[in-house]
């Protein structure tokens, strides 16, 4: 599984996503690209997942639109320390998140 952790998503949780292919948007030198765009690109790429904090994009985007996942980590900090605590519930979740949708992860 190809995930692409967004720019409001610190770099620190990627080791603690070992298990899957994970780049960050400065590993793509996608820094500064707007939602859209940057959904397009994750598309064209071959992501499966875009992992945020950002609670808006869901709603800002129209996911009919794109063949991608979007995961809302439902943190109001970008800390590691702080977005280690919603994996577990991601990775029991993960399975089954389907493509054109949206999925708010809570701990």
């Amino acid at each position: 599984m190809k995930i692409l952790l967004d720019e409001c998503v610190t770099k620190h949780l990627k080791p603690h996503l070992n298990e899957y292919e994970i780049f960050t948007v400065r590993e793509m030198q996608w820094s500064g690209i707007k939602n859209g765009k940057l959904m397009s690109l994750c598309v064209e790429n071959n992501f499966d997942i875009l992992l945020t904090i950002d609670k808006n994009l869901q709603y800002q985007q129209n996911l009919d639109k794109y063949p991608l996942t979007i995961v809302v980590l439902n943190s109001f900090t970008s800390k590691a320390e702080e977005l280690i605590t919603f994996l577990p519930s991601f990775r029991r979740q993960v399975a089954g998140f389907q493509k054109h949708k949206a999925y708010l992860i809570n701990r």
